[in-house]
């Protein structure tokens, strides 16, 4: 049960420090605590953790104009940050982990400033269907994050120039544009600015859990430990991931979203595997990596090995599985 809730303002907007000190807080949130962090970054464009970087992003265009690459611990898709965003994470241990109750703080903070948003989709928060939110999450020997986006007062034509979004996504969500499908929280509430949504968020939090909202007790926070995740966070490793001989691909966009199979094969066994997706089951393609290596490369005996693959009683991931089985038997049968 929650008996603490803390809260906690990033001075930086340094995405690779964020990303690293989000992650420090998911893995030494208390029992019995939840921590909500805010933040914002510079001009940055965040993929999930398992997409290709330079699919999702023109990175030339970022680079140029001084912006920054980064890769996050979630699934899920890309996003762009800047000035006119505010981040969000509730850091908690999986006991206490409820993603209904902290979306509901979000959309409780919205509402005392007049604006009525909604769950829509699989990850998206949306006013008159068009999306201000986006979040994705995480989890990790028992500690968990839930983060997003609330895109205050989003540059536009920033999001178009450096998001590399597919027609075929635009096409699913209804819409041609990234722009037709978003919108800023300005449009509703032409007074809205960092420290009046940190003020909402904070009363919403407090009023949920019935709580008196604290402050972080920073003298826990580890700079060296945070320094070297940030460091990591900022390599090519990271960043572009690791790279294979290719000899076949197999890609399809699903509802729980888009997915690339990319195979090594040598003498009839696979050797390698890459999964790209913006799944949110974030674990999911290293496991794919993992477990069909040494498989034959053929329909019975790969989607044989994938149906027996654990599913952790996830229905998200069972899906998952019974999706890619269909889409290697198209392929290979």
């Amino acid at each position: 049960m929650i008996s603490t809730i803390k809260v906690l303002e990033s001075a930086s907007d340094n995405p690779y420090a964020n990303i690293a000190l989000e992650k420090f807080l998911a893995m030494h949130a208390e029992e019995g605590e939840c921590i909500l962090f805010l933040w914002q970054n510079a001009k940055t464009v965040v993929i999930g953790k398992n997409q290709n970087a330079l699919e999702e992003c023109r990175l030339g265009r970022l680079k140029h104009d001084g912006g920054f690459l980064a890769r996050r611990l979630s699934g899920g898709g890309a996003v762009f940050h800047d000035q006119g965003n505010l981040n969000f994470s509730f850091l908690v241990r999986k006991p206490d982990y409820n993603v209904q109750r902290q979306t509901k703080v979000i959309l409780a903070a919205l509402l005392k400033l007049g604006i009525p948003a909604k769950v829509s989709g699989r990850n998206d928060l949306t006013i008159d269907g068009r999306k201000f939110s986006g979040h994705a999450y995480y989890e990790k020997s028992g500690f968990c994050c839930h983060h997003g986006t609330l895109m205050m007062d989003m540059d536009e034509e920033d999001l178009e120039k450096y998001l590399s979004v597919s027609p075929e996504k635009l096409h699913s969500n209804g819409v041609h544009s990234i722009r037709r499908r978003t919108v800023s929280l300005r449009k509703y509430c032409p007074g809205i600015c960092r420290e009046i949504l940190v003020e909402k968020l904070t009363a919403a939090f407090s009023e949920e859990y019935g709580l008196e909202c604290l402050p972080f007790d920073q003298e826990r926070l580890d700079a060296e430990e945070i320094q070297r995740e940030a460091s990591f966070l900022s390599s090519d490793k990271w960043l572009f991931g690791r790279r294979m001989h290719l000899d076949a691909q197999f890609e399809k966009r699903f509802s729980w979203g888009s997915c690339r199979l990319q195979f090594s094969v040598n003498n009839g066994l696979v050797t390698d595997v890459i999964c790209t997706t913006d799944a949110l089951d974030e674990d999911f393609p290293s496991e794919l990596s993992r477990i069909l290596p040494g498989c034959p490369f053929d329909a019975a005996s790969l989607t044989g090995r994938l149906l027996s693959f654990p599913d952790n009683g996830s229905v998200l991931r069972q899906t998952i599985q019974c999706s890619l089985a269909e889409l290697i038997r198209s392929e290979l049968e």
